[in-house]
């Protein structure tokens, strides 16, 4: 029989340039190569069913179904028919579409639409049918195949009124699309979908995470490097997962895989109980992404075992915003201001402040109308909430110390920063070193990679974050103290040596 994805990937080699870097962009267009598509085809399971009912939404050249046709006809799929519903907005690939997939339809019993509609809004007016699918006569999809468009939907936009109308809060295309294929499903259908890692954390895709969790089943992961990894042909650096999922399904064990890129030279492949990639007790319900089946030391530890309410401590993002006090703001400390501290005044030697040449100020004007967002003078740790995909380590800890800040009273955090206090005051000084030694672990940096598919540190992260006692961490604070110098051995020896 034959075989038309990679002649569809010849075509995408050839149109993508021709659509120019702006327009992708607008539409937050990234297109499947081959060897993705070929991949997410056989993470469907085998299926002996008669007919088959294929979503592609946001199907561009038509790669996906072409690698899910050519799964079919190569005796992957007990199909007798299929009937292919695709959705294409862009005229110029919706043409090409259009062709690569009439091919199949010449030889094999497969029914083709081709929609231009938005599929946002023929998906919502659909669902707000109640089951709409089934009221035209139609039965769920059995099967969606998605590349998803990426692209955040502006809070009033129209896009963002229709998913709010059939019950869907989400900011961004991507999980808009995967949230709708959903809905649109027949019980035990499955969805297979390459998006960003970003919505396996993090409060804003909360509600995204819980419909995931409230309608289907997670039943295996596939993890990339990088979004530059799996799109080459696309300037875009967020991690990828791609995810199935089945409607419906009772949840049990998750199949997880990496590899560095889309040659899959390097696939790993293993299996995870469920507690591993959602824990228990996690009320954020971040989804984990655990890349060996060994514990990291984080979770093995009998001495981590501590929420923060436990230690009785608060993390804060840094109040200061820049845009919004820019009036209030000095480049040099003068009389009637405090210190301001970005992530910049921090380094390897402690804090610099105030630093000539960071292109940053150095104080804001003490006054009624700053004074909301500035803490007393005190000792604090501080966590930078972003780093570059490059650097070694993701979460980077300091100590405040007052000393460096002569006479203020009180002290300016930029909102770049994460703050660990006390009720906006500060923390005790042996408390504050040993937060900082514990967050500048490897075993709590490796821990976090694991969770986390971005270089943001958000103070959510840091709040479900589990802690050793407060008794402990004071111990280990006594320990940083009396040390001239600590060093990563150092830290990570200390770690090991903790008890509960």
């Amino acid at each position: 029989m034959f075989q038309l994805l990679e002649r569809a990937d010849r075509v995408r080699r050839e149109v993508a340039p021709t659509l120019g870097h702006k327009r992708k962009s607008a539409l937050g267009q990234f297109m499947t190569s081959a060897p993705v598509a070929r991949f997410m085809a056989e993470m469907f399971p085998d299926s002996s069913r008669d007919k088959c009912r294929l979503l592609d939404a946001g199907a561009g050249l038509g790669s996906l179904s072409c690698a899910f046709l050519d799964r079919w006809v190569a005796g992957g799929f007990g199909f007798t028919s299929v009937e292919a519903d695709a959705y294409e907005i862009d005229e110029t690939l919706r043409k090409h579409l259009a062709v690569t997939l009439a091919s199949y339809s010449e030889k094999l019993d497969l029914t083709i639409a081709i929609f231009d509609r938005d599929f946002i809004e023929h998906a919502a007016r659909l669902c707000l049918d109640g089951r709409g699918l089934l009221k035209n006569g139609l039965e769920g999809f059995s099967h969606a195949i998605l590349n998803p468009p990426y692209k955040k939907i502006n809070t009033v936009s129209v896009h963002r009124q229709t998913l709010h109308k059939v019950g869907i809060e989400t900011g961004n295309l991507y999980s808009a699309f995967v949230a709708l294929a959903l809905e649109l499903m027949a019980p035990g259908g499955q969805l297979v979908a390459i998006v960003p890692r970003s919505f396996c954390n993090g409060p804003y895709y909360r509600p995204f995470r819980d419909l995931i969790f409230k309608q289907s089943a997670i039943r295996a992961m596939h993890l990339f490097d990088s979004r530059s990894k799996a799109f080459k042909d696309d300037d875009v650096l967020q991690e990828n997962i791609i995810i199935r999922l089945e409607r419906d399904g009772q949840q049990g064990e998750v199949t997880v895989s990496t590899s560095t890129d889309d040659s899959f030279s390097d696939l790993v492949t293993m299996k995870h109980p469920f507690d591993r990639i959602v824990i228990p007790g996690d009320v954020e319900r971040f989804i984990h992404v655990p890349t060996s089946t060994d514990l990291n030391a984080v979770e093995t530890s009998a001495a981590v075992k501590c929420s923060i309410g436990d230690l009785g401590v608060n993390v804060s993002t840094g109040p200061v915003v820049e845009f919004r006090v820019r009036e209030h703001l000095r480049v040099l400390p003068e009389p009637g201001t405090v210190p301001l501290l970005y992530p910049s005044h921090f380094g390897g030697n402690g804090i610099t402040w105030p630093s000539v040449g960071i292109r940053k100020p150095n104080a804001i004007v003490r006054s009624s109308e700053t004074e909301k967002w500035l803490y007393p003078t005190g000792f604090y740790c501080v966590v930078r909430r972003f780093s570059s995909k490059e650097e070694r380590r993701r979460i980077v800890a300091s100590v405040v110390r007052p000393s460096a800040f002569d006479d203020a009273a009180m002290l300016g955090f930029e909102n770049h920063l994460n703050v660990y206090h006390h009720g906006r005051n500060g923390l005790p000084e042996v408390l504050a070193h040993g937060l900082a030694a514990y967050l500048n672990t490897n075993a709590v940096d490796e821990n976090f990679r694991r969770s986390s598919g971005h270089t943001q540190v958000n103070a959510t992260d840091l709040k479900i974050m589990k802690y050793p006692s407060r008794g402990a961490l004071i111990s280990l604070g006594i320990w940083a103290m009396e040390q001239r110098e600590l060093t990563q051995q150092m830290l990570d020896k200390q770690f090991s040596a903790l008890t509960a």
